[in-house]
């Protein structure tokens, strides 16, 4: 037994890749990482392809090796281990999702978890509308890439007051076949899973440091069966994506031009790395040498195949455009010319897109038997995710159903009811329908009412939807409800108790607006419909102004501004009306008329009646001289003045009525205008003239 030195307790990390198995043993000592152990076993068939196990007891055997040589080398028992899913069977899906709030408010963590989760919803919802096939998914983490409030991009929102808060998401998934092939290898190897990550995570950690990802990053992961792509920008990982291509085509490209076996194929890869020259034997037994130009010059087209295809998806994963720079890792990057033509796909400078390996690993120790180069990044993120995420599956009942989830440490009630695939709209408390329509043109809307949360127990305790469960709770959701729908009448709108404004007869009075509703008169009761056209008049004619008025006012004249309404007039808000009770004059009827009419004994009524009409126009008379002391309206300096007390006004009068003082220089001169032309003191005024008078300096 070769025992090492090491603090702390060891984390053992696997590698199960397609071509092979890379175990590691470590711990963290304060910053630095150190690599306790190591030990590489390739797979001795193809039990693996594009990092699907297909044949999970020869794993499992391989996995077996390099458990038993690792506890030989540290002289630790390991029960635990901390694995990684393929980049090739990641799905994930990026989703923009923004709650509003009825008043603005102040952010706090409750919110934030709030859009969180309905991003996950949303996320989950379209990803199982767009998965066409039976397979089931787990959705394995997300991470939120921005925040906005009220539409602006903030980093932290937590404190800051808005109206909307939104974020955008990634959201990442993985097959339930996929999970259940690496757990079961495991288990078969006597092992359990301590953690789980995903790969192109892993690598990222160690390739890519979150002070580097303010900066648009790509890391492009060649292993044997796949490429896994990460993006970062501006603080955090965007994007993930994969082609089916890498290392492995390269190496049946040998096989088929040299005539040998896939294991021969791959020596001969690798020796071209290092060697000039290179002798291998063919199926027929025949010696044969190559020289590593010739191997370069079989593997041209395959890698050029790969690195189009990288590339393209690279562009459409940024946007359209390149990334700034590209860090390469994994054992398929190795292959000379690899980086170069990538760089050329991309239209970047060649030192923008380089292998890493060492070069990135100042915080991480190794033994010196270890191997340290671009094929130990993944293995050894893995070993980092463990003291960052300690995540692994775990099994919780939601209303009575066992439900098994990937515990990303901050599991909450949504994760659960969205893998039970409970209904997502009882998931949240939905607002009643939204009412449409137009007022004089306007687009308006009237919100509907919010419904009642959630009803939620775990382990019979009343909780939100937020609320952080464990392995083995006990869930029981009864789904939100829908609000009820809004509803308006015409009398609720804020347009509508604006009333219009008169002076009648010398006293104010106000009345509603006329309202039209899809073009048809209504009253203030009228319930609004979906879509209505409300028109809300400025004005009343004389047919609707008389229907306000009561009964003792119908029959009489109206005058509007002095001037006497018609059925065409129009009465707006500062009008002044006054209403009179015309006495109509009788057409005098002629004594030769009066005579055919009536009979001789009549005469006597025919000349009372003639009396009566000579008193009547005496009235008239007298009616005309009180007029003559009329009131008028004018606007003066836009505001109305009612005059009165005299038969006729001039100019001048006006001054009577305004506080203008005339005695006291505030200018060079005083400026009088009426209807907007220079004013003669003297002029006669009427209802309706504009006057304006200023100081002008």
């Amino acid at each position: 037994m070769n025992q090492m030195k090491y603090e702390g307790t060891p984390v053992f990390g696997l590698d199960i890749g397609t071509r092979s198995v890379v175990g590691t043993v470590g711990c963290k000592e304060g910053d630095t990482f150190v690599v306790v152990a190591q030990e590489i076993r390739e797979h001795k068939t193809r039990a693996m392809l594009d990092g699907q196990i297909h044949d999970i007891n020869r794993v499992a055997a391989t996995i077996i090796e390099i458990k038993e040589a690792l506890e030989e080398k540290t002289g630790c028992s390991f029960h635990e281990v901390c694995i990684a899913a393929a980049g090739r069977v990641l799905k994930t899906l990026n989703v923009n999702v923004e709650i509003e709030f009825e008043k603005e408010k102040q952010i706090n963590k409750d919110d934030i978890a709030l859009v969180a989760s309905r991003g996950m919803e949303k996320a989950f919802a379209q990803f199982s509308e767009e998965n066409e096939s039976a397979t089931n998914f787990y959705c394995v983490g997300y991470s939120v890439m921005r925040y906005y409030i009220n539409g602006m991009w903030m980093s932290q929102p937590e404190h800051h007051k808005a109206k909307t808060l939104g974020a955008d998401l990634i959201a990442t998934f993985l097959p339930d076949d996929v999970v259940d092939g690496l757990y079961r290898a495991v288990e078969l190897a006597d092992l359990k899973v301590a953690n789980m990550t995903l790969e192109p995570i892993a690598a990222i950690r160690v390739a890519i440091p979150e002070k580097y990802r303010l900066l648009n990053i790509a890391m492009v992961d060649v292993g044997a069966g796949t490429s896994d792509i990460s993006i970062t920008k501006d603080g955090s990982i965007f994007a993930f994506g994969m082609i089916p291509m890498a290392g492995d085509c390269l190496t049946e490209a040998i096989a088929r031009q040299c005539l040998i076996d896939f294991g021969t194929a791959e020596k001969v890869k690798k020796a071209a790395f290092v060697e000039e020259q290179i002798t291998y034997e063919d199926i027929m037994g025949l010696e044969q040498t190559i020289t590593a130009k010739e191997v370069m010059e079989i593997c041209a087209p395959e890698m050029d195949k790969m690195t189009e295809q990288i590339a393209a998806l690279l562009r459409e994963m940024n946007g359209g455009v390149s990334p700034s720079a590209v860090f390469v890792v994994g054992g398929g990057g190795k292959v000379k010319g690899y980086t170069k033509m990538l760089a050329d796909k991309l239209g970047l400078d060649p030192k923008r897109v380089a292998l890493r390996g060492e070069d990135i690993m100042n915080e991480i120790e190794f033994p010196l038997d270890c191997l340290k180069d671009s094929t130990i990044i993944t293995p050894i993120g893995i070993c980092l995710s463990y003291y960052e995420q300690n995540n692994n599956f775990v099994y919780v009942y939601f209303n009575g159903k066992k439900v098994k989830l990937y515990d990303n440490n901050k599991l909450s009630v949504v994760d659960a009811a969205i893998q039970a695939a409970f209904d997502k709209e009882g998931l949240f408390p939905r607002r009643g329908q939204d009412l449409f329509y137009t007022v004089n043109g306007k687009k308006r809307v009237t919100k509907g009412e919010y419904g009642e949360s959630a009803q939620i127990f775990v382990n019979e305790v009343a909780v939100n939807i937020n609320y952080a469960i464990k392995p083995n709770d006990r869930i029981v959701m009864e789904p939100a409800t829908a609000g009820k729908a809004a509803e308006l009448k015409v009398s609720d709108l804020i347009d509508y108790k604006a009333k219009l404004k008169f002076m009648l007869n010398n006293e104010a009075i106000e009345l509603p607006k006329a309202v039209k509703v899809n073009g048809v008169l209504c009253d203030a009761d009228y319930q609004i419909q979906q879509e209505d056209e409300i028109v809300l008049e400025s004005c009343l004619t004389y047919e609707q102004l008389m229907a306000c008025m009561p009964d003792e006012e119908q029959g009489k004249t109206l005058y509007v501004n002095g001037e006497e309404a018609t059925a065409e007039t129009r009465i707006n808000s500062g009008d002044e009306l006054y209403l009179f009770e015309e006495e109509k004059t009788v057409e005098e009827p002629t004594v030769m008329e009066e005579a055919k009419a009536v009979e001789e004994p009549k005469m006597a009524e025919v000349f009372r009646h003639m009396v009566e009409q000579e008193a009547i126009e005496e009235k008239m008379e007298e009616r005309i001289e009180e007029e003559q002391n009329r009131n008028i309206l004018v606007i003066v300096n836009q505001k109305p003045v009612s005059m009165n007390g005299k038969k006729d006004y001039c100019f001048v009068d006006v001054f009577d009525y305004i506080n203008f003082d005339r005695t006291r220089t505030q200018g060079s001169q005083i400026v009088t205008l009426i209807n907007g032309r220079q004013a003669q003191f003297t002029e006669s005024l009427k209802t309706g003239d504009r006057i304006e008078v200023f100081w002008k300096d």
